[in-house]
């Protein structure tokens, strides 16, 4: 089992700034790459941003200027750094973990619970 775990949603001001956390533990061995969605209220679930193993990341349109994705391999945990938040960026923020196990490696792709993050005066 891989469990995937997501801190660091509050409430915060708009032009305000929140850095959010997720651990993967137990039988994670490889990771490929590892990401953040989001969901608003009535909406879909939304790519946010995702960084692969070696480095590279990719973001939405809505939140490339603003936001930051990074990851500590060694520990796998990752990281976003959202800076001057917008109301509209109000929702649950989930962590996407996909790998392969040690154990016939086997390929998994795990979720967080999710963090909530609301932007609010």
């Amino acid at each position: 089992q891989v469990q995937v775990m997501e801190t660091g949603g509050a409430l915060v001001q708009p032009g305000g700034s929140l850095k959010l956390s997720c651990t993967a533990s137990g039988n994670v061995y490889s990771i490929s790459t590892m990401g953040w969605y989001r969901q608003a209220p009535g909406k879909e679930r939304e790519v946010v941003a995702t960084i692969v193993s070696g480095g590279s990341t990719s973001y939405s349109d809505s939140v490339k200027s603003r936001f930051t994705v990074s990851r500590d391999n060694g520990k796998n945990i990752l990281y976003l750094q959202m800076n001057n938040l917008k109301p509209e960026d109000t929702a649950i923020y989930y962590c996407n973990v996909i790998g392969r196990k040690l154990k016939g490696w086997e390929s998994y792709n795990s979720w967080g619970r999710g963090t909530q993050v609301t932007v609010r005066s």
